[in-house]
């Protein structure tokens, strides 16, 4: 056989032989919080190695502050991030920040409840009421005001709104010291003994009011505009990683919730619950109905005066999910 069509075969098996190898080196540093929701999907997507699975080598590089991957996403300390509030990313994309939003992760869910034996029948009945919720300037706050004025008439003026985090607005409201309070599943799942009266779900509140079958979004996935024109191929694997990691939350339920007893310092009751509400809390998605949803809350949070400046289109960037879906 001449030396050149042996030379060229030998080539051609290396080839071969060498995708999934050489796919295994594209690096990726991925940015997450270490709390709230973030850290329970961290730990399935870290243990699971779903981005190796796509051919990436990841870095895991997590922040104590849920601020803080966005932040180093600026710098260009990381190239990604998952699990970036909704809030933030539309502030940085009204002032010009080279960021895109790649996919919405985290649905924005609550349900406002009461003490069972309360007098409060509706969420009509809030005027002159305590009523807990998140923070202002949160996304999870402009919602919950937006669906109360917009579906019920109530101004903020019309109730007090008493800002905490989930444990504390749970604690407020057992002692007597709110009348309201918007708790997400996961904190309503773990206090099963507790006696409360759902009132209204923040889901089909903000449906109502958009007229929508979309649902609002807490977090979406970030990336840097200078990484997605260097590595377009990486950002999709990196979408495609987290839609099966989301996917696996959804379907694997038992191997999710032995992730979560093992990493995320959950007991097996709490892991189970959380497992349970994986496809209230989750999402991989960024459809063109997505993308109008976080254009109608970004109108919202700029009425809301959450957000200053308008958010331009090309802050979204569907390419890399319509890739990574695609057969």
């Amino acid at each position: 056989m001449p030396v050149r069509k042996t030379t060229a075969l030998l080539a051609l098996a290396a080839a071969l032989l060498m995708p999934a190898a050489a796919v295994a080196q594209e690096k990726i540093r991925v940015g997450y919080w270490t709390s709230g929701f973030s850290v329970g999907f961290g730990a399935v997507l870290e243990v699971g190695k779903f981005l190796e699975a796509q051919g990436l080598a990841p870095e895991f590089v997590k922040f104590s502050d849920v601020n803080g991957p966005t932040k180093a996403l600026i710098t260009q300390s990381i190239d990604v991030a998952f699990g970036a509030p909704a809030t933030g990313a539309f502030t940085l994309g009204g002032e010009g920040a080279p960021l895109e939003v790649a996919l919405v992760t985290q649905i924005a869910e609550a349900t406002f409840v009461t003490k069972d034996g309360s007098p409060i029948r509706s969420l009509a009945d809030l005027k002159g009421k305590k009523v807990g919720m998140s923070p202002a300037g949160s996304a999870m706050y402009a919602i919950t005001t937006a669906v109360l004025e917009r579906n019920h008439d109530l101004k903020r003026s019309d109730y007090t709104a008493v800002p905490g985090n989930e444990g504390r607005l749970l604690q407020f409201l057992t002692q007597g010291d709110i009348d309201v309070a918007a708790l997400r599943a996961v904190t309503l799942a773990s206090v099963a003994d507790v006696k409360l009266r759902p009132l209204g779900n923040v889901v089909e509140e903000w449906q109502r009011m958009t007229g929508a079958k979309a649902p609002p979004i807490l977090a979406v996935a970030l990336v840097h505009q200078s990484f997605a024109r260097q590595s377009p191929q990486a950002v999709t694997k990196f979408v495609k990683g987290i839609m099966a990691a989301t996917a696996f939350g959804r379907s694997e339920t038992e191997k999710a919730a032995d992730i979560l007893r093992r990493t995320a310092n959950l007991d097996a009751r709490d892991a189970t619950s959380y497992v349970k509400l994986w496809d209230q809390i989750y999402i991989a998605s960024l459809e063109p109905a997505d993308i109008a949803t976080l254009k109608t809350m970004a109108e919202v949070f700029r009425a809301a005066g959450t957000i200053e400046k308008p958010v331009p289109d090309t802050l979204f960037a569907p390419a890399a999910y319509q890739q990574a879906k695609a057969p």
